[in-house]
């Protein structure tokens, strides 16, 4: 099979692979090369897949969807980190996905004040 994980501005990662386990919102999933087409969204957590040549490889990635078509699997995910450790994922994914997140919520809160002060003002010159 061949794993292609996309980020917004590059092409992360292109490999031939025998096996891909990740995480999606209902539990984990493993990949095999005669697995029907597939279709997931991913959370944030940890990705391993097997190169041909038997070794384990782990990935720390973000929020994203992957589609399996054939003999393509594709991952388009914001961020992702390779490491050798898994504990050092997790610190990853911890530290650096759910802070992204917790940033975005407040942005979203930050917006909504904003409409909402946008909206009592029309409604201001309105009754004037």
């Amino acid at each position: 099979m061949n794993l292609k994980i996309l980020l917004p501005a590059e092409i992360y990662l292109s490999e031939e692979v025998t096996k891909v386990v990740a995480e999606a919102e209902n539990g984990l999933f493993c990949l095999l090369p005669q697995h029907i087409d597939f279709t997931a969204a991913l959370v944030p957590g940890v990705f391993s897949y097997s190169t041909a040549g038997g070794e384990d490889t782990y990935l720390a990635i973000d929020i994203g969807t992957l589609v399996k078509k054939g003999s393509e699997i594709l991952v388009s995910t914001r961020n992702a980190f390779q490491g050798t450790e898994l504990g050092q994922l997790k610190e990853v994914v911890i530290a650096q996905f759910l802070e992204i997140d917790e940033r975005e919520k407040k942005a979203r809160t930050a917006v909504a004040r904003l409409e909402l002060d946008l909206l009592r003002r029309f409604m201001e010159i309105r009754h004037v």
